[in-house]
This record gives C-alpha cells, sequence and structure tokens, in this order.
C-alpha cells in the first residue's frame, strides 16, 4: 500500500479543496444546521464536479475511479465539514452496482439528482431509526436477517436533534424490494462507510488543529504569544501525532478494501475507532487552547469539536464498535455483554 497520495490524487485533492473552501464556509455549515443538515446548492454543485458518481463504474455513469480516489474527495469533504451525505449515498450506490439490476437508478445516484443512504442498524419493526441522511434521502438502502432490502418512495424523515446537526432522522418502511446483495456484501457495504468517514475524521483533524494553531499565533497572554508556550506546543505535538497514525490506518483500510484484502473489515473498524478518537482530541485540544472563545458559537472551532464528538455516533454507541472488533480479532468472551 502507499502511504501518501498519489500524483493524480494530488491533483484531485487540490481540485476539491479549492471547491469546497470557496463553495463551503463555516457560514454554509451553520447555514445548513438550522434546517435539514444538508446543503442542496452545495449538493448540486459538488454533483457538476462528478463526485457523487466517481466511484462507480463507466458502464453505469460513473467515472470508474477507485475507492482510494473517493477517499481523497472525503479527506477534504471532512476537513471542510461539508452538508452534504457524500459518503452515504456513494457506498449505497456502490452497493447497488454490485448488486445488479438498478442500472436505471444507479445512473440517478451517479449524477446526484437522486439521493440515496443507508440505515446502518437493523429496523426495528417498519422503522429504520438514526438514519445518517434520512432526512434528506430519496432512497433508503437496509439490511435485516440475512436480507437487503431497498425502499424508495417514503418521505424523508424529520430531522433528529443532534450534537452536529446532522441529518440524522428515522425512516419508515413501507415498500422494501430486495435485492442481490447477500450479508458478505452488506458488510463490505458497512466497511466502506466505517473506512471513509474515518478518511474525513482525519481531514477534520488537521484542520482542528490548524484552526488552533493559527490561534495561538495571534492571542496574547502575560505579554506573550500563547504559542510560545511549551505545554501548548506539547499538546498540539500530540494531536498531530495521533492523527498522522490515523491517516496511515485510515490509507490502509481503504488500500484493503479496494484490493481485498484479508482483514479489510478489521481494519476499516480499527480505522474509524482510532481516527474518531484522535479528531476528537485534536478538536478537544484546540478548544482548549481557544480558552472561553472555544465554546462560543462565533468561533468555527466548536462545530470541529462537535462533529468529532458526534459522526462515530451514527453507527451507535462506539462501545459497542470497539467489542465487535474484539470478537473478530479474538473471539466472543463468554458470559460477557
Amino acid at each position: 500500500m502507499r502511504t501518501r497520495y498519489s500524483e493524480d490524487e494530488v491533483a484531485v485533492r487540490d481540485a476539491f479543496f479549492d471547491f469546497f473552501a470557496n463553495e463551503c464556509p463555516t457560514t454554509t455549515v451553520r447555514a445548513a444546521a438550522k434546517g435539514t443538515g444538508v446543503d442542496p446548492a452545495l449538493w448540486s454543485s459538488l454533483a457538476a464536479m462528478g463526485a457523487p458518481g466517481m466511484a462507480l463504474p463507466e458502464s453505469l455513469g460513473g467515472a470508474g475511479a477507485a475507492l482510494t480516489d473517493l477517499a481523497v474527495v472525503a479527506d477534504v469533504a471532512g476537513a471542510h465539514l461539508a452538508p452534504v451525505p457524500l459518503i452515504e449515498h456513494a457506498v449505497t450506490a456502490r452497493a447497488l452496482a454490485r448488486a445488479g439490476g438498478h442500472d436505471d437508478l444507479v445512473a440517478e445516484l451517479a449524477e446526484g439528482s437522486t439521493l440515496a443512504t443507508l440505515a446502518l442498524r437493523p429496523p426495528i419493526g417498519d422503522t429504520a431509526r438514526l438514519v445518517p441522511a434520512g432526512a434528506v434521502a430519496d432512497v433508503l438502502l437496509h439490511h435485516c436477517d440475512g436480507v437487503t432490502s431497498i425502499s424508495r418512495g417514503n418521505a424523508p424523515g424529520a430531522k433528529l436533534p443532534n450534537t452536529a446537526d446532522l441529518p440524522l432522522a428515522h425512516r419508515v418502511i413501507s415498500d422494501a424490494t430486495a435485492i442481490d446483495l447477500d450479508a458478505d456484501g452488506w458488510n463490505r457495504t458497512v466497511d466502506e462507510w466505517r473506512a471513509l468517514t474515518a478518511v474525513a475524521y482525519v481531514g477534520l483533524a488537521k484542520r482542528a488543529i490548524e484552526i488552533g494553531v493559527a490561534y495561538t499565533k495571534e492571542r496574547i497572554q502575560f505579554g506573550v504569544l500563547i504559542g510560545t508556550f511549551q505545554a501548548l506546543q506539547h499538546g498540539f505535538a500530540d494531536a498531530a501525532t495521533s492523527v498522522e497514525g490515523a491517516h496511515l490506518l485510515a490509507q490502509r483500510a481503504i488500500w484493503a478494501l479496494e484490493t481485498d484484502q484479508p482483514g479489510a473489515s478489521r481494519l476499516a473498524s480499527m480505522a474509524l475507532l482510532f481516527a474518531a478518537e484522535s479528531a476528537r482530541f485534536a478538536a478537544d485540544r484546540s478548544v482548549q487552547y481557544h480558552g472561553g472563545y472555544g465554546f462560543s458559537e462565533e468561533y468555527d472551532i466548536q462545530l470541529y469539536h462537535r462533529h468529532a464528538t458526534a459522526w462515530i455516533l451514527q453507527l451507535g454507541d462506539p462501545a459497542a464498535e470497539y467489542a465487535r472488533l474484539a470478537d473478530a480479532e479474538f473471539g466472543p468472551v463468554e458470559g460477557a455483554a
């Protein structure tokens, strides 16, 4: 595997970095939070860039790019807290492409005119709960008792209150059609979500550190710039070291999924858990070094802190993910809850 982006990937990263820098200032993030949690204009512009379908086959309207290329965009989107359901949409579209028999729908997803998402946990009765992008998606992919199904035509749910104002919603399932995607295929889809979210976490964490460093280079206390205090320097160094490790682990998980390596699922879980911890630590350091301003809505760093906390919770309790990973690595422990 490669530990750094290739020349082509750097070009993709730079193009999308410029795009998000111009189209997604934090004012866009704040405005989206007051509505569904998604900015429709930003999604339309992103679709015009080809992002929704970039990792889909060319025969289905996509660009034929690899998961590694999609990860580059996820990194930059994470750095800008982009209020668009790119990851959920992309992994759902890829799952439908693998299942086959849904070419027209996949073509719609590739162009971004139809929004898709997945329920990360099995529905309870006729309701999929806490669905990422459930407040905006037109298509819902869900899995229960070994059967993967797709639902269309159900109205998006109302956005549920949450820490980062994400477009989370419960979705009532009234028309479900089974598709040819077995349990392994479903698990692959969720693992792609885990790995891409880990990459987005890395982008978030790096930007949180940048914001904090910039502030400490301007804030004067006791007659000197607070960035000269060694304790703050050590804190940023610890955060940066952790984030670099998260970057390497996330890249390995993406590579393992792309090349069907043994243990790819475990790597995806490890990457998500470690990247989430690293991002929370980085955002926490930056908030603390802002002093009381760090908790003020007027300052952007609180947005990063809240997103760092919230993203992994879409999957459920992180403790359950740790337990799942431990069971996969060492086998279930008799008598454990």
